[in-house]
This record gives C-alpha cells, sequence and structure tokens, in this order.
C-alpha cells in the first residue's frame, strides 16, 4: 500500500513538472505601493487578465504563451515591457517610489534587454504628457492657439528623431536577438516613414534569423508589401478616370516630377493640407513639377465640389470606391492624406512629405 501511495505521488509529481512547461508564471513585488490594489497584464491594446496584490504587496500572474511574444505590465500610471512565453519563470521588483522608473526583471533574458528600450519608451511617453500639460495651460492663459500648435509641434519633432534615432541604435545592438526585433516595432510605430529602409531590410533579415517566430513572419511579410512602394523603388503604374470619364496613366507624367496625392473631400487633414500643395503646385508648376490626385471618394458631386472649393488646378482621378480604390490598394494606403514624390524617371523619392517638408523636398530637386 505504502508503495502505490509513493508511487501516485510521484506520478502527481510528474504532471505537476509537465504541465509548468505550458504555461509561464510572472511573479512581482511592488514596494511603496500605497493604495495600489491592482496591476493589469496587457496583450497589445488589448488586457488580458489582473492581479490583485497581496498582503505584502506582491502578485503574480500565469498564463499560456505557445511562443514567446511581448506584454506590457502596468502597474498604475507606469507601464514596463516584458516578453513572456511558455516555461519562462519571472520575477519582477520595482519601487513606486522612483521617480526614474526602474525596475528589475529576472528569469527572462529579453525581458532584462528591453528594460532599455522600456526606459526608451518611458521618456517619450512623459515628454508627451509634457507637451499635452502644456499646451493645455497655454490655452488657459489665453495664448494664440495656432501658434502655440506650431511651437509644440516642432518641439515634438525633435522629441520624436531623439527617441527614433535611440529606438535604433538599440534595435542595432540587439539585431541578432528578439529584443531588437520588439525595438524594431517600437520604430515601426514611431516614425515607419523616415526609417522605412532601416524595417525592410531589418525584416529581410529577421525572416531568415527567426524562422519559427510568427510575430517576425507577419512584420517580415508586411514589410515585404510595403517594399515595392517604398522610396528608392520604381512607382508602380496605373490607370484612373477623370471627372470626365478620360483615362489616365501616372505613366503619362514620366519627365516631371509628381507629387501623387492620395486624398478625399471627406478627409479633414487632407483638405488642410491642400492649401500648401496648391502653393507648391503654383511655384513649381513652370519647373518641372505637377500633382496627380487620386480620390478615395465614392460620391462624384462631393468630389467635384472639393475641387473646385480647394482650388486643385492639376490632374483628377478616382473610381469613386473609397478604400476599394485599385490604386489606392496597390499603393497599401490604410490612412490619407499619403503622398508619394516621385522623379522624372518614375523612382519614389519621398513619402508623405506635408507642408514645410514638401516645400523643402521640391526646393532641393528644382530650386527655389
Amino acid at each position: 500500500m505504502k508503495k502505490m501511495i509513493f508511487g501516485f505521488i510521484a506520478l502527481l509529481g510528474l504532471l505537476a513538472s509537465c504541465s509548468d512547461k505550458d504555461i509561464f508564471i510572472l511573479n512581482g513585488e511592488i514596494m511603496n505601493a500605497g493604495d495600489l490594489k491592482k496591476v493589469l497584464l496587457y496583450e497589445g491594446d488589448a488586457v488580458v487578465d489582473s492581479a490583485f496584490l497581496n498582503e505584502n504587496d506582491k502578485f503574480r500572474f500565469k498564463r499560456t504563451a505557445v511562443e514567446a511574444k511581448p506584454y506590457t505590465l502596468v502597474i498604475g500610471s507606469r507601464s514596463y515591457m516584458l516578453v513572456l512565453g511558455n516555461g519562462d519563470r519571472v520575477d519582477f521588483k520595482t519601487d513606486l517610489n522612483n521617480a526614474s522608473d526602474e525596475y528589475t526583471v529576472s528569469g527572462s533574458e529579453i525581458s532584462s534587454r528591453l528594460q532599455t528600450l522600456s526606459a526608451i519608451r518611458g521618456e517619450y511617453q512623459k515628454a508627451q504628457n509634457e507637451l499635452q500639460s502644456e499646451y493645455e495651460t497655454r490655452l488657459a492663459n489665453n495664448e494664440d492657439q495656432a501658434e502655440v500648435q506650431k511651437e509644440l509641434l516642432t518641439r515634438n519633432e525633435a522629441i520624436l528623431a531623439e527617441t527614433s534615432e535611440k529606438t535604433l541604435q538599440f534595435a542595432n545592438e540587439n539585431r541578432e536577438n528578439l529584443a531588437g526585433f520588439y525595438a524594431m516595432l517600437s520604430l515601426f510605430s514611431l516614425d515607419p516613414i523616415t526609417y522605412e529602409n532601416e524595417l525592410i531590410q531589418y525584416a529581410d533579415e529577421a525572416r531568415e534569423r527567426f524562422p519559427n517566430n510568427s510575430s517576425v513572419q507577419f512584420f517580415a511579410n508586411h514589410m515585404a508589401e510595403l517594399k515595392p512602394v517604398s522610396v528608392g523603388q520604381k512607382a508602380p503604374d496605373f490607370e484612373s478616370l477623370t471627372p470626365t470619364g478620360q483615362p489616365v496613366r501616372l505613366s503619362d507624367f514620366k519627365g516631371k516630377y509628381v507629387l501623387l496625392d492620395f486624398w478625399a473631400s471627406w478627409c479633414a487633414p487632407c483638405r488642410e493640407e491642400n492649401p500648401n500643395i496648391v502653393e507648391q503646385y503654383h511655384a513649381y508648376k513652370d519647373k518641372g513639377f505637377t500633382v496627380l490626385g487620386v480620390s478615395l471618394d465614392n460620391n462624384q458631386a462631393a468630389w467635384l465640389k472639393a475641387i473646385k472649393d480647394d482650388k486643385l488646378d492639376w490632374t483628377q482621378v478616382s473610381e469613386l470606391k473609397r478604400w476599394d480604390s485599385e490604386a489606392g490598394m496597390l499603393y497599401k494606403i490604410t490612412a490619407i492624406p499619403a503622398s508619394f514624390l516621385i522623379d522624372p524617371d518614375g523612382v519614389i523619392i519621398g513619402k508623405n512629405l506635408r507642408g514645410e517638408a514638401l516645400r523643402a523636398a521640391l526646393a532641393e530637386h528644382l530650386g527655389e
């Protein structure tokens, strides 16, 4: 009888050991938690789990992740990047009295590496919050809204550029491990146009380096789809119809600099940018520059009215299919305004150039 009981206990231990490999465990401790009662675990933008603090301000998550994937641990107003997968036993610790958001993590090499990237993201979010607070304060003090927006936008662009460079540097330092991949995902969310070529090159490498990681493969496939319409590539040709039904091809404008402009009458940011395009069109149309507007409208009357109201004197085409526009799908348009600056040989030399950026690009290629 004793032998049978011993064997049964051993079997239970073996089963427990096997099942532990099918989950990850995240143990956490929060010093100076104050009134905090609960912490959240996010996967992407969705809360996938929550845990209450015990009497010692500790918590635990047990979940299944067939392959390592990124999570965000949210503690009050603070967030921390972690990569967790089945079999991981991770210990996390932070002190809420520490203003620098420092923390320690062990049991996951990638999560440990991501502390640097998490700090970069934290600094960026803090700067964003400070700009928003300053904006609200200055408007409350009756400062001119347009002037405040212009000044803060310039500062935000500088912050974005600095954050992007730090993120790229971290990604390059971790190019051969998954921390670099998550940094590239972060860079893609920050500034996918400026760093498009770096992202595409990385995706090509990562596809071979991490063949069994579905997230990497999904990212690599997405970047492969964008490659044909990236800077340095030949602009894909297409044909569409003018308001009078005349067929027009992009290749009809070969020999000129062309701004291929995707817009719509219902798109407020597009309409706000139109005066700038009108100004640049008239400044450079006699120097070898033109615009080809592709509308994602589905209402011809609204499209024609917008052309007239905004004084868009260049060639306009549309299939009147909104997001089902064949030209839009060819150029992977998922948001507007979107534009491509194409040189006389039909090569894409710029993307989404708006405001001062468009003027500067045209001045560079066509002279003041």
